[in-house]
């Protein structure tokens, strides 16, 4: 079984519709550490030694948050630029996070085909998500295909259902070290890969997933 460790940043939660359901549902998941970064800094300043302790006793972190300006909420640059220290992340005897597993967890307000080459956005959610996948990189993790929610401004109730389900079994597998890592590393979506883990057809239907592949 694996520690999982949800690092969820959304600056205004309470107006959040998506995030708040998700976050709700890893927060129940048995074996994972939720943990609200604005919620425990309103005011950014990072307890780092919390923060490496917490990353210590984890197998895999997520980072949970709306995909901002094709990055992430403020709170979570700060935290990467306080908490993953040279000598301790990275660097000579940097290898407090090596073999862990990092994904991302995000909502988007723009549709699924708006991010792919021919789309709008121009590149695919992976290839934004360079950045991410080389700070996990340089810390030794390894970065696994994200989980993501689309057109999450014009979802509501029962519309959300499928995408709360989908998101706890996510966790379940990665808990339960049912996700083959070696294929999520190469997956851009990691629907590809955790569908197996996830039985019933309309946790499929939400993560994307169709007869012959992801849609």
């Amino acid at each position: 079984m694996q520690k999982v460790l949800v690092l969820f940043a959304h600056p205004a939660v309470k107006r959040s519709r998506v995030n708040r359901r998700l976050a709700k549902a890893a927060s129940e998941v048995p074996g994972v550490t939720f943990h609200d970064l604005y919620e425990a800094y309103p005011d950014l300043v990072i307890d780092v030694s919390h923060e490496q302790e917490l990353l210590a006793k984890h197998d895999v972190v997520v980072f949970q948050h709306p995909f901002y300006w094709y990055s992430s909420p403020a709170i979570v640059k700060e935290w990467m630029d306080q908490v993953l220290e040279h000598g301790w992340a990275y660097g000579p005897n940097g290898t407090a996070l090596k073999d862990k597993v990092m994904i991302c967890a995000l909502t988007t307000g723009g549709h699924r085909e708006a991010y792919s080459r021919e789309g709008h956005n121009r590149f695919t959610i992976r290839e934004l998500l360079t950045p991410q996948e080389q700070t996990a990189f340089l810390c030794g993790m390894r970065f696994v295909a994200p989980f993501v929610v689309h057109d999450a401004l014009r979802l509501d109730g029962p519309h959300i259902d499928p995408y709360v389900d989908a998101y706890r079994a996510l966790l379940e597998a990665l808990r339960d070290d049912a996700v083959d890592i070696g294929a999520a590393l190469l997956a851009q979506r990691i629907e590809e890969v955790v569908v197996a883990a996830t039985p019933a057809p309309f946790v499929a239907k939400a993560m994307g997933v169709v007869k012959g592949g992801a849609r």
